[in-house]
């Protein structure tokens, strides 16, 4: 496990040079946001880092439903039963192992590792624009119907979950990176990917954070290249 800080957000990071699966403490006054659960055994990692800072975990948030970021959800809310839970309506239903589409989506296979077990549901369901103490939340879908990212109003760190990855190469969800090319595989509509990631360049992040990969600071430039290059992409194919 690896743990960095960037002012008020700290990565977490489990198997960091193999498979870097990344979450996210962001620290307020009252104490501390959790964002995504990582893998089923990283509850420990993610209370010792939160004793570490000296603040409690008030509220988890999740960016999507997927198992490598809910991985560790039921374990937390057995040892945080009252801490609310946070997740877009849509994916919510990915938390139930339920991969149906609604009628006006693309009808494209949710793909990627729906969990099928986990028992927590969303206390709170998300829509774009919501705030969550200092984040804003934004509608960013394309790696799943209901991803989720949260812009820092204090710093402008952007935490996208899967909406971009900086292992193997910084790119846009659904665009393949041979070194490291599983969050593409898991990724169900690459046109709704682009129009998020506009979306989210268009935000100003200071800091990218990844759910896979280091942290970017001053990103802007790179964020666009990486947008010019998954459109140029999904036009030739």
């Amino acid at each position: 496990m690896r743990v960095l800080q960037e002012g008020h957000l700290y990565q977490i990071t489990f198997m960091p040079n193999f498979f870097p699966v990344s979450c996210y403490l962001v620290e307020e006054k009252d104490g501390l946001t959790l964002i995504d659960a990582a893998l089923p055994y990283s509850m420990k990692g993610i209370l010792q880092t939160a004793n570490k800072i000296g603040k409690r975990i008030n509220r988890i948030v999740l960016t999507h439903g997927h198992g490598d970021h809910v991985g560790a959800l039921d374990a937390l809310k057995e040892q945080l039963p009252d801490v609310p839970v946070y997740i877009s309506a849509r994916d919510n239903r990915l938390l139930a192992g339920d991969r149906s589409l609604d009628e006006h989506e693309a009808n494209k296979p949710i793909r990627g590792g729906v969990p099928k077990k986990v028992k927590t549901r969303a206390d709170i369901l998300l829509k774009d624009g919501d705030e969550i103490g200092s984040l804003l939340t934004i509608s960013s879908p394309g790696h799943t119907p209901g991803s989720m990212s949260f812009l820092d109003s204090r710093t402008h760190a952007l935490i996208v979950g899967d909406a971009f990855q900086t292992k193997g190469g910084l790119a846009v969800t659904g665009q393949m990176r041979p070194l490291f090319p599983f969050p593409a595989m898991a990724t169900w509509d690459k046109q709704k990917a682009v129009e998020s990631a506009k979306k989210l360049v268009a935000c100003k992040p200071t800091i990218l954070a990844v759910g896979h990969g280091k942290m970017i600071k001053n990103p802007i430039s790179l964020l666009e290249k990486a947008v010019e290059e998954a459109e140029k992409r999904n036009k030739e194919n």
